[in-house]
């Protein structure tokens, strides 16, 4: 028997997985649940019959004490797809791509990795790993099972990138680099120590070889109640505490650890060296904060919805048709947090490759920005804040007369 994280109520429906993945540590509580979340969020559905049927699974997140580490305590990896149908990239909004620019540019310099081999774990569709080609003369090395060849081979820089459409495994354990690139991946793996213990031990002890990790900040959504950042993919959040305190553990030396993209991201950079630097916890000052957070999310973050759901409501009896700028992973949590289905009249998307296909769950329409015209939506709530600004500058180029709201 558990206990229900939202009402407090005993429920025996769920098994929760109480030891901590990232210390070890069985001090790991319940806080937040969602129920009737689709198991993928990112994949492609050519009809809303095939979008409706996708697998649904639950979230319950877990706090452990000792480390700060949160995690789906009934996360299943088996019932994620993760496969050439699975599109992620944000690589089309100019704001984005200048961004991976920068970053790209600046762990280059960082780590004098001009003409050397640069391994990524969970590459994508390969677009870093061609940055760096192009502005380092970098070989590049991917792994992922959503890759694809044929999504880069176009590109004049493509001759100097390999890509393997698979799990990282042992089969990767003799591919050399001068260094270890992984982007947004962590956080969907549910054996987060595994996974970095197994990275560890790949990398030689003979030099010291940089290891450059980005994931979603976990304090961000606990303090702003960004509800639309919690779905099923993402079964690990980590703080900059339990993130630095999970690479010492795992045998790296922590070089920094921080925030950036608007504190959506956190990155940590650490050195596989003989010696790492000694295992430690976060400051009971982040310790305090983080649970202080956790405590009070789960009512924190139901008024919010309740909010979203007042603001779309509102709209819909004035008459004004709306939709959501945005079609991935934050809109499909977006519209399953909230119970929303005809209130919204599709999701708008710069990828090309969303364009005509269904979202999972609700099964709504992904369409291109220029079809808005026809749509002449009266409400636009856009599903990340960072591109406000570009989407603006994008509607008005349209044409189209409508507020312009960020989650």
């Amino acid at each position: 028997m558990s206990l229900d994280p939202t009402t407090g109520s005993n429920t025996t429906d769920i098994i929760l997985n109480t030891d901590c993945p990232a210390c070890g540590s069985g001090r790991v509580t319940p806080f937040y649940r969602v129920e009737n979340v689709p198991t993928n969020s990112c994949l492609l559905f050519d009809t809303a019959e095939q979008a409706r049927a996708w697998p649904r699974g639950q979230i319950v997140l877990g706090y452990c004490a000792d480390c700060g580490f949160i995690h789906n305590m009934t996360f299943e990896q088996s019932s994620t797809e993760y496969s050439g149908r699975y599109e992620e990239t944000q690589g089309f909004s100019p704001t984005f791509a200048q961004y991976h620019r920068d970053l790209a540019m600046r762990f280059l310099q960082r780590h004098s990795l001009h003409g050397k081999r640069v391994l990524e774990l969970g590459c994508g569709k390969g677009e870093f790993l061609l940055l760096l080609a192009e502005l380092g003369n970098v070989i590049g090395i991917g792994v992922d099972p959503s890759a694809r060849r044929d999504r880069i081979e176009n590109s004049p820089y493509a001759d100097r990138v390999t890509l393997y459409p698979e799990y990282y495994g042992p089969a990767h354990s003799d591919i050399e680099a001068s260094a270890v690139v992984c982007k947004m991946t962590l956080e969907h793996i549910p054996d987060v120590a595994v996974f970095v213990s197994k990275l560890r031990r790949n990398l030689s002890d003979d030099r010291p070889i940089p290891v450059f990790f980005k994931i979603p900040e976990a304090e961000r959504i606990l303090t702003d109640c960004a509800f639309e950042d919690i779905y099923y993919e993402h079964c690990s959040y980590f703080s900059e505490t339990s993130l630095a305190r999970l690479f010492r553990h795992c045998g790296f030396n922590v070089l920094s650890v921080g925030t950036e993209y608007g504190g959506q991201y956190l990155t940590i950079e650490a050195m596989a060296t003989k010696s790492a630097t000694p295992e430690n916890g976060g400051t009971e000052q982040d310790m305090a904060r983080l649970s202080k957070l956790v405590a009070a999310f789960a009512e924190r973050v139901e008024q919010h919805k309740q909010v979203w759901r007042a603001r779309v409501h509102t709209a819909r009896q004035q008459g004004r048709r709306v939709v959501l700028w945005g079609s991935g992973s934050k809109a499909v949590s977006f519209l399953t947090s909230l119970g929303l289905d005809d209130e919204i009249a599709a999701a708008v998307d710069i990828n090309p490759y969303r364009k005509g296909h269904y979202m999972p769950a609700t099964a709504h329409q992904i369409i291109a920005p220029e079809e808005l015209r026809d749509f002449n939506p009266g409400l636009v709530i856009v599903m990340n804040r960072i591109y406000t600004q570009e989407i603006r500058d994008t509607v008005r180029r349209l044409g189209v007369a409508a507020e312009i709201v960020a989650l």
